[in-house]
Parts: C-alpha cells; structure tokens; sequence
C-alpha cells in the first residue's frame, strides 16, 4: 500500500485544524491524521512556570527527527506510538497512542513546512492563511478555553514568540505550498481537495 502523505500548514488558528478536521469527517478512518504539536519535546527537567517561557513556535521546540522517523515507518507499513503533549503541562504526556498507517495521512502544524526533510516525504502541500486579527482572537478563544490560560499570559506568548516567529518561519514556508486557502471553511477548496482524495483511494 502506497501512503500519500498531505501536509496542511498555517499559522497559529489560522483554520487549518478546521480543515483537517472536515477532511477527517469526510473520510472517517480511510484517513490518518498526524499532528506536530505532539512532537513538542519533553521538559520534566524544567519546573511548570519556566516552562511557560518556552519558545514553542521555533523549529526547535519540536522533535521533528521522531517525527520523520515515525512517517518512514508509517510509509513502510508499520504503526507507531505517537506521542500526547499536554498543553495545560506545557510538556508531553507519559502516553502515546498507535497510529497505523493508511492510504492517506495528514501531518499538520504550524512549522510542517519548515523542514526539509519534512517536504520531501509530502506528496501535497496545503497552507491555510487567516488575518493576523482573526488569529489572535481565535489564539485567546481557544487557549482560555481549551488550555487553561489566562488573556494576560496568551497576548504575551503571543507578542514575544507567536508573531515573531510567525513571521520568521511560518510566513515564508507559504512558497512551498501546492495549495494556499484564504479559510479553513473554504468550500470550493474543500471540494477539489476531496474529490483529489476520492481519486488516491480508488
């Protein structure tokens, strides 16, 4: 079985996760999706409040090494334990979960299109862009709610790390994208995409 491997990118809330997430509904379980953010390195050897200060939109922030290693491996037939990370710890989990491999897997996170190792094993390349405002309200939504994190701390992260590196990293990796989507709810985009899908499992 040939793995196609689709990497959807895009800033911080920009709607990728949205889009995923319709792919993922669409096709059910002839879909695997593989999330970056679970790559993000463990840190029990820092407390909890210096892991709060912790650079996590910069490349090395995340164990992409693992990462590649577990997509050669899903590429070669075989399942892997993914790992979980905690947001509300700032830190991976003591879980994982297996993921087996499929006829089509999404790798999705901001930074997917930053490393070249990463590229080289996509066979699509899809960037999802949103309006800096509409990111950060969406970051503060999200975080409140999800994460545990308090507006003080979020538009912080988000002037110190988030938008600097955004600029630095995630902005300029748009130019390898197949594919640019102005939303994550873009339903002329969603339906070209699905229909390309419906043709890889045929």
């Amino acid at each position: 079985m040939e793995t196609i491997i689709i990497g959807i990118a895009g800033g911080s809330c920009s709607g990728k996760s949205t889009f995923t997430k319709r792919l993922k509904g669409a096709f059910k379980n002839k879909i695997t999706v593989i999330n970056h953010d679970n790559y993000y390195k463990r840190h029990d050897d820092i407390p909890f409040e210096e892991r709060k200060t912790i650079n996590y939109d910069h490349p090395d922030a995340l164990e992409t090494d693992l990462l590649i290693e577990h997509l050669k491996e899903l590429k070669n037939g075989n399942p892997i334990e993914c790992p979980i990370y905690d947001f509300t710890q700032h830190n991976r989990s003591n879980e994982t979960y297996t993921i087996y491999p499929s006829r089509i897997m999404i790798l999705e996170g901001i930074l997917v299109f930053e490393n070249q190792e990463l590229l080289d094993l996509m066979d699509m390349k899809i960037f999802v862009e949103a309006d800096a405002d509409e990111r950060i309200m969406r970051r503060i939504l999200r975080d409140v709610k999800e994460r545990g994190r308090d507006v003080e701390g979020i538009i912080d992260q988000y002037i110190s790390t988030v938008k600097p590196m955004h600029n630095q990293y995630v902005e300029p990796s748009k130019k390898y994208a197949d594919l640019i989507l102005n939303s994550g709810m873009n339903k002329v985009a969603f339906d070209v995409i699905s229909a390309r899908i419906k043709e890889l499992l045929e």
